[in-house]
């Protein structure tokens, strides 16, 4: 004869108003009032955002320098395989009609490159730009190996098309006197990047280390040789390199070049007068279709001069506040049909 069954009492919960779910209920139940108060107020809250974030746009300083065209010669020089190994330089005037003050930057700014393509974004090795394995070459189609199987680093299609344009800035102090404005390279990458994901070999002699490897095809030096002037701006913490490396959402997009140090002539920032751009054109364009600027710009407390944050806070305000007539003009309209049924 089976046993009855015999129910566990050391695993029965705790006769606690949590565990046998007796706590109270709560209904919540907002007033017309309440909703359009709180409608009212968040659309308040982002019209008042994106104004001030417009105007703070607004007030930045800025000018583009589209060098694609102004450079035809060397434009026409770099598409000419039988001569793509000659320097090629260029120098463009501009006016600076208003002082730059604070601190400027200086961008290039790339029309119709498409850096958001999944397989140019994925061939790349981490673990090689994190120095875990330089040797590591997996993923890094169609760019891994020369063809005497020597392995390329950096490897990857983000890698061999990196900007290797010079840019060079100018300020014409007299008619006859021309001096180099002068621009820090360093500052430019954001914090995690430089200190996480990019990592040198730990080495006293970069060269050494990275024996045995390859230069990307596109490239003119190894990577140990990036930055001839500051040995410590070498391998892949080389601040270019490491701002390329950051992939581009849209086709259009520009990064951060240069920094003005802010020294004798330029303490208070640019000053209005005649400049010039000497630029030196290596990164060709006509293959993809696409164009080319310098872009110095001042920042403020939120950011460039871009409109896309203000606007969507602008933007998302209106809609709230329509949102909220729109409940009013319903709710007034069923309140007014219930006290007419009333009488």
């Amino acid at each position: 004869m089976e046993k009855p069954f015999e129910y566990d009492k050391s695993r029965q919960p705790a006769n606690s108003a949590f565990k046998q779910q007796k706590l109270p209920g709560h209904y919540l139940r907002l007033t017309a009032t309440a909703v359009l108060s709180i409608f009212f107020t968040t659309g308040l809250f982002c019209l008042c955002v994106g104004i001030i974030l417009i105007l703070s746009a607004k007030s930045t300083k800025k000018i583009e320098v589209n060098y694609t065209k102004l450079c035809a010669d060397c434009h026409e020089l770099r598409d000419d395989a039988s001569k793509f190994r000659k320097a090629c330089t260029c120098s463009i005037p501009f006016n600076l009609p208003e002082k730059m003050k604070g601190n400027v930057y200086m961008y290039y700014k790339l029309y119709g490159f498409y850096q958001n393509l999944y397989r140019y974004v994925l061939s790349r090795s981490n673990a090689q730009l994190m120095s875990k394995n330089i040797m590591d070459v997996h993923g890094c189609d169609p760019f891994k190996m020369s063809e005497d199987k020597i392995p390329f680093i950096p490897c990857g299609a983000i890698a061999n098309s990196m900007f290797n344009d010079t840019i060079i800035l100018s300020y014409n102090l007299h008619s006859s006197e021309h001096i180099q404005v002068p621009m820090l390279k360093y500052g430019l990458t954001w914090w995690t990047d430089k200190y996480v994901k990019f990592q040198n070999p730990v080495s006293s002699n970069l060269a050494d280390q990275f024996e045995g490897s390859a230069k990307p095809p596109s490239w003119s030096v190894p990577i140990y040789e990036l930055d001839r002037d500051d040995p410590g701006n070498n391998g892949f913490l080389n601040e270019d390199f490491i701002v390329w490396m950051r992939t581009a959402a849209f086709p259009t997009f520009k990064k951060l070049y240069r920094r003005l140090s802010r020294e004798h002539y330029f303490k208070e920032g640019l000053p209005a007068g005649n400049y010039s751009f000497n630029i030196s054109y290596n990164f060709p364009v006509t293959r993809f279709q696409g164009e080319k600027s310098v872009v110095l710009s001042t920042l403020t407390w939120s950011g460039g001069d871009s409109l896309f944050l203000g606007l969507v806070y602008t933007v998302t305000g209106a809609l709230t506040w329509l949102s909220a007539f729109a409940i009013m003009a319903v709710y007034l309209m069923l309140k007014n049909r219930k006290e007419n049924l009333s009488l």
